[in-house]
């Protein structure tokens, strides 16, 4: 049984310092780390390198984006665990603007290894967000879904290895989980960059959802110059209301919008929720 849930956002983005950078993966929207960054997240793994080892994640989930690998690499290298790529774990765009098409989709995790050899591609995605983007209700209601069927689908298929797992994602992303995981979807909460979440579960609990009790929320106290740019959903931008619509990628306009939600099959489903 998962007892622990580690919830790192990536590091400092190159394209905050500077608007001359590469997306080494060719996708839109998709800055590697600043050198900055990089450091965070060396710090990161060397921070989890300093726990004893039954306090120490024997498993990373990441969200595909370029960002987020770099950022699990040095936990990956310091602890010789396995990445696994999770769509599910994916930014937060908000709803696009209609006629101008998708955003962006990162590839495949066998893709995504020719860059990050620290990826077991073994582990098929369970959960894909739409790429006509997202309110902030079904943000939440994204992860909600994707935590529902990840952690009983860890417990499935690798019976009793891992009982800590790693998350790395996004700050929206990483907010609605801490919330998700607690039980409470309005927690005020900000998260800076390369900070870290951790959550225990509680232990009458028998549900994944309110199922765990934090014992810290997006801290900075294992980098030497703290979590940095932090951000919580106050600092959306709203407009009669709602989430104010972002552009698609150009190109997008005739692209299919799938796969979109949950890609176990209902079989699997129904014994995850057992």
């Amino acid at each position: 049984m998962i007892e622990t849930i580690y919830i790192a956002r990536h590091g400092f983005r190159l394209n905050w310092v500077t608007n001359n950078w590469k997306s080494e993966t060719g996708l839109p929207r998709d800055p590697p780390l600043a050198v900055y960054g990089e450091t965070q997240a060396k710090e990161l793994g060397e921070y989890f390198a300093s726990l004893p080892e039954h306090q120490r994640p024997t498993a990373i989930f990441s969200s595909p984006y370029y960002r987020c690998l770099q950022t699990a690499k040095p936990v990956s290298q310091a602890l010789n665990v396995p990445i696994y790529v999770e769509h599910g774990l994916s930014e937060w765009y908000s709803p696009v603007e209609a006629g101008t098409g998708l955003h962006p989709r990162p590839a495949s995790a066998t893709e995504l290894k020719k860059h990050f050899p620290e990826i077991d591609d073994s582990w098929s995605s369970i959960w894909y967000p739409s790429r006509k983007g997202e309110d902030v209700d079904e943000v939440h209601d994204r992860v909600a879904g994707l935590l529902k069927l990840l952690v009983p689908e860890v417990e499935r298929r690798f019976s009793d290895r891992h009982h800590r797992i790693l998350l790395v994602s996004h700050a929206a992303t990483v907010i609605a989980l801490a919330r998700e995981l607690l039980g409470n979807r309005t927690l005020p909460l900000r998260i800076g960059c390369c900070s870290l979440t951790e959550l225990d579960r509680k232990s009458e609990a028998n549900v994944v959802l309110g199922g765990w009790e934090a014992k810290r929320l997006g801290s900075g106290s294992h980098l030497k110059e703290g979590a940095s740019r932090d951000w919580g959903f106050e600092d959306i931008e709203i407009a009669d209301g709602k989430v104010v619509e972002d552009k698609g990628v150009p190109g997008t306009e005739d692209e299919v919008d799938e796969p979109v939600g949950s890609q176990l099959g209902e079989s699997t489903q129904t014994a995850s929720r057992m």
